[in-house]
């Protein structure tokens, strides 16, 4: 194992071998591809032809640079082509008897001190490596697809893996240009244990109808800054790998978070697998291909459900930060804003801070002088609700505290103009408790914006079971208007994105708790491997610790899922204070402004 590993055999040459084999062979290494469909090999060889003249033509090497590549991979249908490797890479289906198989043949085939790693994401590395002549060169090597491209690579020991075999192989893949990170044997590893129970969510989220899988994947990419949503993304993963990985998570876990959605398994018996089937959830042009064709599930653009209220004039109540950005948006696309607060003087000091936002935008040149002069005068501030009186939409933005927004409500109620929309932006609580302390619940909605909500581009519309038709266009089109992009669905805890999101961050906290990764490597892991614009725990020390709390709490409260039970870590610093970013200490500590 102190030899270089400078000859690789690549065995299985699918969409992830290729992509390893190519990555291997743009390092320097030595390339043995194996498979035992010759159709395979040869379409491996024109892959690393085509990904090379792209290069080329792109100017990132040369053409001597090419040829020099293409030298360094070999393509062979018989395991016999590695017995010279110093590493095997095992890239075959997720099965153990075909993992079994081959593991068994290279015992006889490869030299005692070479490496064979297993490519899987879902099966036990340890059972494998316990089905081998010698355990102690058996490793996991799980690279993320396109590999090229992914710089996450998790190297996986078992107890039976020899430390210099880890060493060798972590050393090779920051030689390779990735980013390793070493965990232990379990299903999912980090990255994918973290992954697919979300996916899992959302697929049963989409099976259960409590929304349409357009508005789920555009929740999670509008809402969370994912490059895809959760059910394109099990399409282009495959929902019989997908079902594969979940069903070892769960024999491990007995978490019913893991327990695949039933849908995953009537599609996959189907052969409804995703992408390379050409339908999954969406429908493809053909198999293989990426590019999505209108069904019979796709919406129409036009449908609405029912005729839209007029609304000219809008009310915000509330002085914090959501409140003041919602009245920005609302005063740039060019509606009167009346800014309600509890004093007068808070409602002026929310219009500073807009004027604030403004004066920003115009900085940066987003903005005209002009332009931020005719929208800070849009504003109007107000210390009383009595200035609702004529807006055709009032939205509360106050704290996220039930009985608070239910006194709003009824105060609105007696307040605002018969035909007025009432909208709350609560992100947690139930919206038809607001609406029950009216006496027009038909008028009442959810209209739950991001922050900052200047910047993000999602909101989620949520009707109750009172919330009358016109009420629901009115909100969709005047959302619309503001230049976001609305999302429907139902008034039950969480909505879309929490209710995806915080399980997710939830189970990451447990991961630490169980001593499986650091904090460190966790984030790395679902940024490099996942394209998460920020880890878990930098997210959890964005958002609050205590914030977070109250979302887990409420989700498992509604949901009675044990799985949802807030991780004891999470309650543990929720109660010592530490609550992220605001206290300058959470699951990191920061400067203290």
């Amino acid at each position: 194992m102190d030899t270089p590993l400078s000859t690789i055999a690549v065995v299985g040459l699918g969409t992830m071998g290729t992509g390893i084999a190519e990555v291997l062979a743009r390092a320097g290494r030595e390339v043995i591809g194996i498979d035992i469909s010759e159709a395979a090999a040869t379409r491996a060889i024109t892959a690393l032809e085509s990904a090379t003249a792209r290069s080329v033509a792109r100017e990132r090497i040369t053409e001597e640079e090419r040829r020099d590549i293409l030298a360094r991979f070999r393509a062979f249908s018989d395991l016999q082509a590695a017995a010279d490797a110093d590493l095997v890479i095992e890239v075959v289906p997720e099965s153990y008897e075909a993992k079994q198989q081959v593991f068994r043949a290279l015992d006889s085939i490869v030299r005692p001190d070479a490496i064979i790693a297993t490519g899987t994401n879902a099966l036990s590395v340890t059972r494998l490596a316990a089905d081998s002549a010698h355990p102690e060169r058996v490793l996991g090597l799980h690279f993320f697809n396109p590999a090229p491209a992914m710089k996450l690579v998790e190297v996986v020991s078992s107890v039976l893996t020899a430390p210099q075999a880890v060493a060798a192989v972590t050393e090779l893949a920051q030689q390779l240009g990735k980013e390793p990170v070493s965990v232990g044997d379990r299903p999912g590893f980090v990255a994918d244990g973290l992954l697919f129970g979300y996916l899992n969510q959302a697929a049963a989220m989409y099976e259960a109808k409590y929304a349409s899988r357009e508005d789920i994947d555009a929740a999670m990419k509008l809402g969370c800054g994912l490059p895809m949503g959760p059910l394109a993304l099990l399409d282009l993963i495959g929902i019989d790998t997908a079902r594969t990985v979940l069903d070892a998570m769960y024999a491990e876990s007995h978490d019913r978070l893991h327990a695949p959605a039933p849908i995953l398994k009537q599609l996959s018996e189907a052969g409804l697998t995703g992408r390379k089937s050409g339908r999954g959830f969406y429908t493809y042009e053909a198999p293989g291909s990426g590019a999505v064709v209108r069904d019979a599930l796709t919406p129409l653009e036009t449908a609405t459900t029912g005729a839209a209220r007029e609304v000219r004039s809008v009310g915000v109540a509330g002085s914090g930060t959501m409140a003041s950005g919602i009245a920005e948006v609302f005063a740039k696309a060019g509606y009167d804003v009346v800014l309600a607060a509890r004093s007068a003087e808070k409602a002026e000091t929310a219009k500073a801070r807009i004027a604030k936002s403004l004066a920003r935008s115009v900085e940066k040149g987003r903005m005209t002088a002009e332009a931020r002069e005719e929208t800070l005068a849009r504003v109007t501030p107000a210390g009383s609700l009595d200035a609702f009186a004529e807006v055709d939409l009032a939205v509360e933005a106050v704290a996220e505290d039930l009985e608070i927004k239910q006194q709003l409500f009824a105060t609105l109620d007696k307040v605002c103009k018969p035909g007025a929309v009432l909208a709350t932006t609560t992100s947690s609580l139930p919206v038809v408790a607001c609406a029950r302390a009216t006496s027009r619940p038909q008028d009442v909605i959810g209209m739950h914006f991001f922050n900052p909500a200047p910047a993000m581009k999602l909101v989620e519309v949520v009707r109750t079971v009172l919330t009358a038709d016109d009420v629901h266009a009115t909100v969709r089109e005047v959302t619309a208007r503001i230049r976001k992009h609305p999302v429907d669905c139902g008034d039950r805890a969480g909505f879309i994105v929490n209710a995806l999101l915080f399980p997710y961050l939830n189970n990451a906290i447990k991961m630490v708790e169980q001593h499986y990764a650091s904090l460190d490597d966790i984030d790395a892991a679902m940024k490099l491997g996942g394209g998460y614009p920020m880890g878990p725990f930098e997210l959890l020390d964005v958002v609050g610790l205590d914030v977070s709390l109250a979302i887990e709490q409420v989700l498992h409260r509604e949901f009675r899922d044990p799985g949802l039970a807030p991780a004891p870590l999470l309650e543990h610093l929720v109660a010592a204070g530490c609550l992220g970013r605001k206290t300058g200490r959470g699951f990191r500590e920061y400067a203290r402004r």
